[in-house]
């Protein structure tokens, strides 16, 4: 018996106890379904000839050479990886092209397409990510399975023509007995517990779909004999039960297959209002309402997601200052990929006139007239974070900060970096023991590593982690030849000072006495908390 058999009688049998044992189990709730319901399986949709596509959107590789995960990919030992996927569809190989020399790949522009039998509603579907080497390829690991057999790093997975879903190795449902952290349409080799291992880790985004006579991407099936819908019109955009989240939304997210009953359910229904002002599975302190608003930026309602706003101070007029490095964006990314948080950065290019120092009361009118655009009301106010990069502040070279729309009610959303002193002292004081720490002489690397860090350290305040709750945090004594470093260097998280600008990550606790889980004690909805 194959592995893909025993997963699914494993899940298959996990859904049906939880189905039975919950108050809230999933059923086809449309409460006006069509009067006759069609199971005519002979043309599942007779407007068009079924094709399957198999779409990339992004690969990442999540491997690090070293204990702060900076150095050289541990996929290949003298190089970035060499990638490429095989998809299979109905068991047809498509090889994508190499993408030589790269730890991330956004956008590829590869698919694989297929035209499948109109009368069978199952097509099965299998993902590779491979390093190309000379003579001997290797297979990278997507998956959240564990153990040595040949299989354990692919992806196996079954799509329905009759509802334009699948389910395998990758699904969308959040419940408890089955859930899929790294979220519908991601794979993340770090599921099966190898974050700190050398395993060839890797995230990879996809996307799978079929032509669709009307292009509102619900398949014909569904729109007959489901919702009742015209399947030559496009439903896009409608919102019928006017609960603030259109048909097209509610028909990706709400839907569950169950393979033990051999029947579809939907948890979300088109035409019934549900409370998705108030709904958030996921708990990232995004409602529904809020995840389909960033959903454009791919986000998922049953995996968790951080929206972060980065607008920065242009250069002052001898060349004062300086911009974020890009690359400081990948290796924050990174670091939350690994723990299944898509963080999402939004550096939108607004640049801020130069100031020389930035006061608190600056900060307050910086917030209302680029991250709210001079609206009170603007609903990124509590689904996204905002980080401004300035020169100089009047205070301290990076710190969290509230702000308020009424002068009544404050939020802990927003973070400041100065460059004037993040420029100096981390990058130009003992450069040779930073080169050592950094795992790198080149000077640009090393400002992304600073860049990343200082943010990184401020985001956790944001996400709630302080001084108060872990005493390894924002302690001064605790860097390097002071009296606490001793007592709290098993805490390897950018959180403590003596690692802030070599270490972007946050600890998990596993090092023994003084360490803290900074990961399981992330408070996602924190910063929506009314602080005053």
């Amino acid at each position: 018996m194959n592995k893909t058999i025993i997963k699914r009688m494993l899940w298959a049998f996990l859904i049906t106890i939880s189905l039975m044992l919950t108050s809230s189990a999933i059923a086809i709730k449309l409460k006006n379904p069509p009067t006759t319901v069609s199971f005519d399986d002979t043309d599942l949709d007779p407007l068009v000839d079924v094709v399957v596509t198999v779409e990339l959107q992004q690969i990442r590789s999540l491997e690090k050479r070293g204990v702060s995960n900076f150095a050289i990919d541990k996929i290949d030992k003298f190089s970035d990886p060499d990638f490429f996927v095989k998809v299979f569809i109905n068991d047809l190989e498509f090889v994508s092209t190499v993408w030589h020399n790269t730890k991330y790949i956004s956008n590829p522009e590869w698919s694989a397409t297929l035209n499948v039998p109109d009368e069978e509603e199952f097509v099965n579907i299998k993902i590779q990510l491979w390093d190309w080497n000379p003579g001997i390829n290797r297979l990278c690991d997507i998956s959240s399975d564990s153990g040595g057999y040949l299989d354990s790093f692919d992806v196996e997975l079954v799509y329905s023509i009759k509802t334009g879903h699948w389910w395998g190795d990758d699904y969308a449902y959040y419940e408890p007995a089955m859930f899929d952290p790294s979220g519908y349409g991601r794979l993340n080799g770090c599921d099966d517990n190898s974050i700190y291992e050398n395993d060839r880790d890797c995230d990879l985004w996809f996307d799978i779909y079929q032509n669709d006579f009307d292009g509102d991407s619900i398949p014909y099936w569904t729109e007959v004999n489901v919702y009742g819908t015209d399947p030559e019109i496009d439903n896009s955009g409608e919102d019928a039960d006017n609960d603030g989240v259109p048909i097209e939304w509610e028909h990706k997210w709400g839907h569950y297959y169950s393979q033990w009953w051999d029947e579809h359910f939907w948890k979300y229904d088109p035409f019934e209002p549900d409370d998705h002002t108030n709904l958030d599975p996921d708990q990232d302190g995004l409602d529904n309402i809020e995840e389909y608003l960033t959903s454009q930026w791919n986000s998922d309602p049953f995996r968790k997601d951080i929206f972060l706003e980065i607008d920065q101070m242009e250069m002052g007029p001898n060349g004062e200052g300086s911009f974020v490095p890009d690359l400081s964006k990948e290796l924050m990314i990174e670091a939350f990929s690994k723990h299944n948080i898509v963080l999402h950065i939004d550096d939108n290019g607004d640049k801020i006139p130069f100031d020389e120092s930035t006061t608190d009361e600056e900060l307050q009118n910086l917030y209302f007239n680029y991250f709210l655009d001079g609206y009170h009301n603007n609903w990124k106010r509590g689904a996204f974070h905002y980080c401004l990069i300035i020169y100089n502040s009047a205070r301290y070279p990076g710190f969290v900060f509230s702000t308020t729309v009424d002068e009544e009610h404050y939020m802990l959303d927003s973070l400041q970096i100065s460059t004037k002193n993040h420029d100096v002292g981390p990058l130009k004081e003992y450069p040779l023991i930073n080169a050592f720490r950094r795992k790198s002489f080149n000077k640009e690397y090393q400002r992304a590593i600073v860049y990343a860090g200082a943010i990184m350290h401020e985001t956790g305040h944001i996400l709630s982690i302080f001084r108060g709750n872990t005493p390894g945090c924002d302690n001064p004594d605790s860097v390097f030849p002071f009296r606490d470093w001793w007592k709290f260097h098993n805490y390897r998280s950018c959180m403590n000072y003596h690692y802030t600008y070599y270490l972007i990550d946050y600890s998990d606790g596993s090092r023994g006495k003084n360490d803290f889980d900074d990961w399981n004690r992330i408070d996602l909805t924190f910063f929506q908390r009314d602080v005053w």
